[in-house]
C-alpha cells in the first residue's frame, strides 16, 4: 500500500566509484540482468502448464532467481526461524528495493502492493510477471480487496504485506498503518489465517555508513544501486521470522497491526 515518503533525515551522500568499482558494477549488473532474463523465460514457460492460482513451480523460478541474484550481488542473508509453509500473510519492516529480492529468495511469497506500481515502466511488467496482487486506494473497493485476498489465501499464497507503507532508512522500523489488517478480521478470514511478522536487519558493509542499505525520501535508484554493485565487500542482512498470530484473538485491526509491530520492532532491536 502507499503512505508519504519517508524524510525524516538526510541521506548519506552517494560517490561515484573509481574505475574498478565501475567495472565490477558492470560485470555484476551484466550478470544480474542475463540471471532475470533466464528467469523470466522460465516462469513465463512454467505458468503455461501450471493451473489454478498455487503456482509451485513459477513461484519456485522465481525464489531460485532471487537468490541467484543476491549471491551474484555479493549480499550474504541470514536466516532465523522457519517461515510459513502454507498459505497466510507474512508482516514485514520496508527498509530497501533490496527486500524484494531477500524475502523472495526466503520463500515462495506474493507481493501486494498499491495499482499505480502496475503502470510503472520496467518495475510494473516485474510486478506483473511474478504474479503482485494489486490495491487500488478505493474504500468502495474494500469488499473486492477482502475477497481477492482471500482468494489467494485459499489457493495456498503467502502474501506479503509492508505496513509502514514507505521504506526508511533500515534503523528503525514505523508504525504500522492498520488498513489492510481489516481484512483479516472477517467472519471468513479471523479464525483461520495465520499472520507471520518477519524483521529483515542489515549490517553495512565495513567502514560504510550504517545507513548503507536503506532507499528512502528522494534518493534515486540508479545511484544507490551502482554504489552497491561497485562495492567488493558487501554486508549482510538478517531475516528472522517470528512466531505466527492468529487475528482471531485481535479485537480491533489496530491492536492486530499493533501486535505485528510489536514482534517486527522486537527482532530488529534485538
Amino acid at each position: 500500500m502507499t503512505s508519504p515518503t519517508w524524510h525524516s533525515e538526510a541521506p548519506p551522500i552517494v560517490r561515484r566509484p573509481g574505475p574498478l568499482g565501475l567495472g565490477l558494477a558492470a560485470v555484476r549488473g551484466l550478470l544480474m540482468i542475463l540471471a532475470l532474463l533466464i528467469g523470466l523465460a522460465a516462469l513465463f514457460a512454467m505458468r503455461l502448464t501450471e493451473r489454478g492460482m498455487a503456482r509451485p513451480r513459477s513461484n519456485r523460478v522465481t525464489q531460485i532467481t532471487c537468490r541467484v541474484i543476491l549471491w551474484l550481488m555479493g549480499l550474504r542473508v541470514r536466516r532465523v526461524g522457519a517461515p510459513l509453509s502454507e498459505g497466510g500473510a507474512v508482516i514485514a519492516n520496508h527498509s530497501s528495493w533490496l527486500d524484494i529480492l531477500v524475502l523472495n529468495a526466503g520463500q515462495r511469497i506474493t507481493f501486494v502492493s498499491k495499482a499505480e506500481v502496475a503502470g510503472w515502466p520496467g518495475i510494473g511488467t516485474l510486478a506483473r510477471a511474478t504474479g503482485t496482487l494489486f490495491i487500488a486506494r478505493d474504500r468502495q473497493a474494500a469488499a473486492q480487496h477482502v475477497a481477492a485476498l482471500q482468494e489467494r489465501i485459499e489457493a495456498g499464497q503467502q502474501l506479503l504485506f509492508f505496513p509502514e507503507g514507505t521504506s526508511t532508512d533500515g534503523r528503525r522500523v514505523l508504525p504500522f498503518k492498520s488498513t489492510l489488517f481489516a481484512a483479516f478480521l472477517t467472519s471468513e478470514m479471523r479464525e483461520t489465517i495465520q499472520l507471520q511478522p518477519t524483521t529483515l536487519h542489515y549490517a553495512a558493509p565495513e567502514g560504510a555508513d550504517v545507513r548503507f542499505y536503506g532507499w528512502w525520501g528522494d534518493m534515486d535508484l540508479g545511484p544507490h544501486l551502482l554504489q552497491i554493485l561497485s562495492t567488493w565487500r558487501q554486508g549482510d542482512v538478517t531475516v528472522t521470522y517470528g512466531a505466527t498470530i492468529t487475528p482471531e484473538a485481535a479485537a480491533t485491526r489496530k491492536t492486530l497491526a499493533k501486535a505485528a509491530e510489536t514482534a517486527v520492532r522486537s527482532a530488529h532491536s534485538g
